[in-house]
């Protein structure tokens, strides 16, 4: 029969800590030496974290400080990776020309601002997916979480009504094509 849930947690835990008292400052020292000290607290901590869910794989004689080892070392090239990913992004970011933000937006043009303040939130969000942030049907539906002929559906909906808020009460957009001829030809 297994031992009582609480008793098993109670040893588990007493293990840990007794690891812990034995493992956080080398850890620690481990850790500074080798990233900035900002991140030797993050790393450390994530650590602890694969400690104790990989318990039962630490060795119990005195290998579980080179074990402990491994696992900061693992952290540390995960904290080196996300990092570089950071940087990169920091980098394309600079040499990428900004879009306006979404008040910019609004404030370069009051008329599409107030349109789109008819439209639902989700009609919005699809508007903004696809004339914002350039995004084509298919990566719309990943962002939503819907299939890409039903975003194809709702932003071809979508795009009638922001013309319709945009052209007014009688729904005619200038320039539209009405029965063959152009709202402005008649």
């Amino acid at each position: 029969m297994s031992a009582e849930p609480s008793v098993v947690d109670a040893a588990r835990r007493a293990r840990f800590d007794a690891l812990f008292r034995e493992v956080y400052v080398p850890l620690q020292q481990y850790a500074r030496r080798r990233v900035a000290a900002a991140a030797v607290d993050d790393v450390v901590a994530e650590a602890l974290t694969v400690v104790w869910r990989r318990l039962d794989d630490v060795p119990a004689d005195d290998l579980a400080l080179a074990w402990c080892f491994g696992v900061a070392r693992r952290c540390l090239a995960n904290h080196r990776r996300s990092e570089d990913r950071r940087g990169r992004l920091a980098d394309r970011l600079r040499r990428e020309p900004h879009a306006p933000a979404a008040t910019e937006a609004s404030d370069a043009d009051p008329d599409l601002a107030h349109a789109l303040e008819q439209l639902s939130a989700d009609d919005r969000e699809l508007v903004r997916l696809w004339a914002w942030e350039q995004l084509e049907p298919r990566e719309i539906a990943v962002v939503l979480g819907l299939s890409a002929n039903a975003v194809s559906v709702r932003l071809h909906r979508a795009r009638q009504r922001l013309g319709e808020a945009l052209a007014g009460k009688d729904g005619a957009a200038a320039g539209h094509v009405r029965g063959g001829r152009t709202e402005e030809a008649r």
